[in-house]
């Protein structure tokens, strides 16, 4: 998925806890110890047991490194197994359930609601509070990203410049650079996000 949270924000305790124990069990099936691990992840010995011991606040650009060294995927580790947890959405009008997974001190969130395995994707659903910014971090050769606008004004700041959706209005973008997403108005903006080829 490949994004990194912006200073102030946050990954949830539940979604650390979850990850952490999903990769200390993975790398244990693999027979790995904890600095092959991280040299594959591109992230220190220290990172990584924090991670697992679920004392780290970790990017999901970090989370998205070390699943891939697993050979799996950052929804494999974030969403729940059943869906007692919280995984699907509910129905019109109702509150969406999904896997908390970013939130930021004004309330801006992330929530992964499902995906796929092969082809990969992955569904949120994102809030943005008024003045609200996430920074994202590229992601793997030719992945990209389609947003659709439920309610706000989503600007997606781009490396070919600023790309302003109104409510109703839908983009495909490349995720393989850098990008944010920025709410630049007096009003929150909601929109759904889906990942693939990351």
């Amino acid at each position: 998925m490949g994004s990194e949270a912006s200073a102030g924000s946050s990954t949830t305790q539940q979604f650390v806890t979850r990850i952490g124990g999903r990769i200390r069990a993975l790398r244990k099936q693999r027979g790995w110890s904890v600095q092959q691990l991280a040299e594959a992840g591109g992230i220190s010995r220290r990172m990584l047991t924090d991670i697992e011991l679920g004392q780290a606040n970790p990017s999901l650009a970090t989370v998205d490194r070390v699943a891939q060294a697993l050979d799996t995927d950052f929804a494999a580790l974030a969403l729940p197994e059943s869906a007692g947890e919280g995984r699907g959405a509910g129905g019109a009008g109702s509150e969406v359930a999904g896997t908390l997974v970013w939130q930021a001190p004004d309330g801006s969130q992330a929530l992964l609601l499902g995906a796929t395995q092969k082809p990969r994707a992955e569904l949120w659903r994102w809030t943005l509070a008024p003045g609200g910014q996430y920074d994202a971090e590229p992601d793997r050769p030719g992945a990209q990203e389609i947003h659709h606008v439920l309610a706000g004004r989503l600007t997606l700041a781009l490396e070919a410049g600023p790309q302003v959706l109104a409510s109703g209005q839908s983009a495909v973008i490349a995720s393989d650079q850098k990008y944010a997403y920025l709410n630049e108005q007096a009003e929150p903006v909601v929109f759904m996000r889906v990942v693939t080829g990351a």
